[in-house]
């Protein structure tokens, strides 16, 4: 919370300076939405988070598009934790800014929502950054870096994010419906309900009763 004031300031000044544009340019950083109506979703929860939040950066359109789902990188801040824009995903430039205290209030923060795909920790100390991801339920745990990663390590989330994971082999596993079919191919111990005593049943017998 001691530097909440001055990280917001930078953060929403970093945000203004994100170059929008389209995949074709090399200096575009975001490019638009997938489709019309997931930015009517993501401008809905903009409207949203203007009530939870205080806007410090975008809130709408990007300048110099007058068409396309282009969206401005918003960011809002002293937002509470029992916001929409904190506890939903939104899966569009906007980030909800909330302070804490303690690595155990950060911590509380963090595992409060019900999703629990990807999270990120940032900090100087290794140690307590360690200490602090193998607390988070997330699938997915970045340290001082943000979505850098190798295709042979396992992508997925917990919680009510996803099923599973996938990623090298753990594909394999991720797109493959296991069956167990169970025969006997020799004399077998059949435990026999209703009876005074077990049965040692062969199959080469066609009426083993």
């Amino acid at each position: 919370r001691d530097v909440y004031d001055e990280f917001v300031q930078r953060y929403a000044a970093q945000a203004k300076r994100v170059v929008v544009g389209y995949p074709n340019d090399p200096d575009t950083e975001v490019g638009s939405l997938v489709h019309p109506e997931h930015y009517e979703k993501v401008m809905s929860y903009i409207e949203i988070g203007k009530g939870e939040g205080r806007l410090v950066a975008g809130g709408g359109r990007a300048k110099g598009f007058d068409g396309g789902n282009f969206v401005a990188p918003t960011v809002f801040a002293d937002v509470k934790p029992e916001a929409r824009i904190f506890q939903e995903e939104i899966f569009g430039p906007v980030v909800a800014i909330t302070p804490f205290d303690t690595d155990e209030e950060a911590l509380a923060l963090a595992n409060g929502v019900r999703y629990g795909l990807a999270a990120y920790v940032w900090t100087n100390d290794l140690k307590r950054a360690h200490n602090f991801a193998q607390a988070v339920d997330a699938g997915m745990i970045w340290l001082n870096s943000n979505n850098v990663r190798d295709l042979r390590t396992p992508f997925g989330g917990v919680k009510a994010s996803g099923l599973g994971h996938e990623g090298g082999y753990r594909s394999i596993d991720f797109y493959t419906e296991q069956q167990a079919v169970h025969i006997t191919l020799g004399a077998v111990h059949n435990p026999t309900f209703g009876k005074n005593e077990h049965h040692v049943t062969d199959v080469d017998d066609p009426d083993p009763r």
